[in-house]
């Protein structure tokens, strides 16, 4: 069984993707101390008749509205039932885990007032993999994700739905067979519920992961394209990069000596007469792939202080003072996984134009047209092109900032709003457009490696082609190209092309 990871102690990104792909859960050493203690405040200030947003008040536009502490709890629920608007289709179960895991962080950090009880039935939802439907429309990102985080919630309440293995089901009926009593809210725990970045946090948690695994597959893609189209590794030299030294450059251009390194491709034509230089997509791919590189590592950082930032409102403050604020706001994770796309666009378009060189027969250095025998009875990997073009077209329109796009709500009280969610949800679509991108131009870079033989290629880029070739046959002739796309795709995303070259940076 894999390691516990303590909610309530710092989190890395690592700690969320474990979890979420079904890592167990326990609170930190000192966790029940700190949530027992901003619990305390929070009675005291009920039972002292204290005006305080959200305990005895109404929400947003509703703040001036003064309720009585003796309807606390239906307060409390109302706000859980009534902003669970969230429409779409349901985030996927590794994302909602990592959604579930990130908000009973955030409580157990011991600043939003809640009773332990809440966070412990949370965490024991994660165990047993009762996991809340949630779906993925309906956040403007501030006062965070309501809506998801509402529907999140839910299942607390017995209400909402829980994810099964087709679908999803009633979750009333879930909890009664795990034996789980539903909880009934007291003063403030269900605005602790719902306000916060986690919905925004956890779909952009996951998609960063995947980046980081594609940007790794895309060095390795790269150097099986440069030696199929007889490019040179001059560009690539260590000297030069130095001279300009932002990091993800100088990893990728490491990536791709060490991955060129001993091919008897490059080899082969080192002192002809061919091009003095080559194309951009092909010289240049350390400077894009470093760009994407630099932009992801920028990301985690934000995503990482976002993991354990204190994102709800108001505020248990640790002098026992109660504040209310605007951490739940989430710009910086918009801002950020905007970038995120946008960076990616430039990874899956260069990709694009490389795999569109090979199968030009004017600019492969002597490939066959679209890269199969018999061309023109053959259309071979002419619409494989098309296929990678059309997404990344597509993901030039998702790169469209979300964060710009700040819309009022509440009544003019909340008039700024981050868009977070939608940033998050551009951005998975984005790494979902460019795995296919990079598995399309693997797929020919493998067909054009093998018509180059008796030309061998590197030992690295040997043992990717032949993960290639374990699950996909060389194109003699026209087929149906479906499966072959399939499972390229698989071996991107599961990280098995940039394994089978590993190391890399």
């Amino acid at each position: 069984m894999s390691q516990r990871v303590a909610l309530g102690e710092p989190l890395s990104l690592d700690d969320v993707e474990r979890v979420a792909l079904g890592a167990p859960v326990g609170l930190g050493d000192g966790a029940r101390g700190r949530i027992r203690a901003s619990r305390d405040v929070i009675e005291r200030a009920v039972a002292d008749g204290v005006t305080m947003y959200g305990v005895t008040t109404g929400f947003g536009a509703l703040a001036d509205t003064r309720i009585d502490p003796s309807q606390a709890a239906t307060l409390q629920r109302g706000i859980v039932t009534s902003h669970a608007t969230a429409v779409g289709p349901d985030l996927s179960r590794v994302e909602a885990r990592a959604m579930l895991a990130l908000r009973a962080h955030v409580l157990a950090l011991g600043y939003s007032g809640v009773r332990v009880e809440v966070v412990e039935r949370m965490v024991e939802m994660l165990n047993r993999d009762l996991i809340p439907a949630v779906p993925e429309q309906g956040s403007l990102g501030a006062s965070g994700d309501l809506a998801p985080l509402a529907c999140l919630a839910l299942p607390l309440l017995g209400l909402g739905r829980i994810l099964t293995g087709g679908g999803a089901e009633p979750a009333a009926g879930a909890l009664a067979r795990a034996d789980l009593e539903p909880l009934e809210l007291g003063a403030k725990e269900g605005l602790a519920l719902v306000n916060g970045t986690q919905g925004m946090l956890a779909v952009g948690i996951i998609a960063l992961a995947r980046a980081t695994r594609l940007l790794r597959t895309a060095d390795v893609v790269a150097a099986m394209t440069i030696e199929a189209a007889l490019g040179t590794d001059a560009a690539f030299d260590e000297r030069l990069h130095a001279l300009r030294p932002h990091p993800g450059q100088v990893a990728s251009a490491a990536n791709l000596r060490r991955l060129l390194a001993d091919s008897p491709i490059l080899e082969s034509h080192r002192d002809s007469p061919h091009l003095v230089q080559d194309a951009y997509s092909l010289r240049c791919t350390p400077q894009v792939h470093g760009a994407s590189r630099d932009t992801a590592e920028h990301v985690g950082c934000v995503l990482a202080i976002e993991a354990n930032a204190v994102s709800d409102n108001p505020i248990v403050l640790d002098d026992g003072d109660v504040r209310t604020g605007g951490n739940f706001h989430g710009m910086p994770v918009a801002v950020a996984l905007d970038a995120l796309a946008l960076s990616l666009v430039s990874l899956a378009s260069i990709s694009d134009r490389r795999l569109y060189r090979l199968l030009d027969a004017t600019r492969s250095n002597g490939l066959p047209p679209f890269l199969v025998p018999e061309s023109g009875l053959n259309s071979g990997f002419m619409l494989v092109q098309y296929t990678a073009a059309s997404l990344v077209s597509e993901c030039k329109s998702l790169a469209h900032p979300a964060s710009v796009d700040s819309i009022p709500s509440s009544a003019g009280q909340e008039d700024h709003v981050s868009m977070g969610m939608t940033a998050a949800r551009h951005a998975r679509a984005v790494v979902d457009n460019a795995e296919v991108v990079l598995a399309l131009e693997a797929l020919g870079a493998a067909q054009a490696l093998d018509l180059r033989a008796p030309l061998q290629t590197g030992p690295a880029t040997r043992a990717a082609h032949d993960a290639i070739r374990e699950r996909v046959p060389f194109v003699e002739h026209d087929r149906e190209l479906g499966p072959d796309i399939a499972a390229a795709v698989e071996l991107v995303r599961n990280g098995a092309l940039a394994a089978s070259a590993a190391p890399l940076a």
